[in-house]
């Protein structure tokens, strides 16, 4: 029954699996809201309560009111009980989540890839998005995210060795010409504790160099998480691909900070404080979270490795 129907959805044209997987993707984004909006909430869970409400006056919701994207823009972007305006946040994880899921479609399904190895990309890339923005909100990492992807990931590089086909380190576990079970799995554990041993030293050697805590211990189990999914070669690839993302939204940051606090003191007095503007850009660009650039590091390797590759070694 169940081989039937994934024969059945493989058949058809690349472009309409595509874009089917991206309605479905619309709909776990908005499954993936609830998970954001209620990790903080110590009296809320994911199954608790039953329906979503308004945060601003507690209307809870009909069916009207949570279908993806097209809810909120009949809405125009308010609540129907209240006009609390909706976060643009909302939005915006529903579209990426769809987005996501259809780009991983066509990426996957248009090349080797089978309906399985789809499953399992869509599986991480959701719990990515997850990651990012409640780093974004909470300054913090799930560890359902992190330490599930720890035990998780080895159990599927098992049970689907196609995860880790692009990996010439696991052609050399598998001693073979192609990737077995065993060489995924070894594969798997080694990037595992490849992505968890180099940015737990990276953040021991800050803690020694600048006194304090250099490197948070949610990314650094998020990087041994990504490292089960793809491998040594491949985590170290994401973790120089999130350095460079996370130091180029810092720089954004701090000039951010910067211009404000010139233009403010402009306008009052018609000086520039140079030194004070740049504290501010300093102190700013240190409540950066590296997990949003990390996940997005992992999730362009798990993609589509063997580009990365040529772009990083130029092969």
């Amino acid at each position: 029954m169940i081989d039937a129907i994934v024969q059945s959805y493989r058949d058809l044209p690349l472009e309409v699996l595509a874009a089917i997987t991206a309605v479905f993707g619309l709909f776990v984004g908005s499954f993936l809201n609830v998970v954001i909006y209620r990790y903080p909430l110590e009296d809320q869970t994911v199954n608790e309560p039953k329906r979503s409400a308004c945060p601003s006056c507690g209307h809870q919701l009909g069916w009207t009111e949570n279908i993806p994207l097209l809810s909120w823009l009949w809405q125009r972007g308010k609540c129907k009980s209240c006009s609390w305006r909706i976060p643009w946040r909302y939005p915006l994880v529903e579209s990426m989540n769809g987005f996501l899921w259809g780009l991983c479609a066509w990426i996957t399904l248009g090349g080797d890839g089978d309906v399985w190895l789809l499953l399992v990309r869509l599986l991480v890339i959701s719990a990515l998005v997850v990651t990012t923005f409640v780093d974004f909100d909470c300054f913090e990492i799930p560890d359902s995210v992190s330490i599930g992807g720890m035990v998780v990931g080895p159990m599927l590089s098992f049970l689907l060795p196609q995860l880790h086909v692009d990996s010439a380190s696991a052609l050399l576990f598998s001693g073979a010409d192609e990737v077995t079970r065993t060489g995924a799995l070894l594969n798997s554990l080694v990037g595992m504790a490849s992505g968890f041993g180099v940015l737990w030293l990276v953040g021991r050697v800050g803690a020694r160099a600048f006194g304090k805590d250099a490197m948070g211990f949610g990314d650094v189990k998020l990087l041994g998480a990504g490292g089960a999914f793809v491998g040594p070669g491949g985590i170290l690839a994401a973790l120089m691909l999130g350095s460079v993302l996370a130091s180029l939204w810092g720089a954004a940051v701090m000039w951010r900070f910067y211009a404000l606090v010139q233009g403010r003191a402009r306008r009052r007095a018609g000086r520039k404080p140079v030194a004070k503007a740049w504290r501010v850009a300093r102190l700013a660009g240190q409540y950066v979270p590296f997990g949003p650039f990390l996940a997005a590091g992992i999730g362009i390797v798990l993609l589509d490795w063997n580009h990365v590759l040529g772009l990083l070694f130029r092969t």
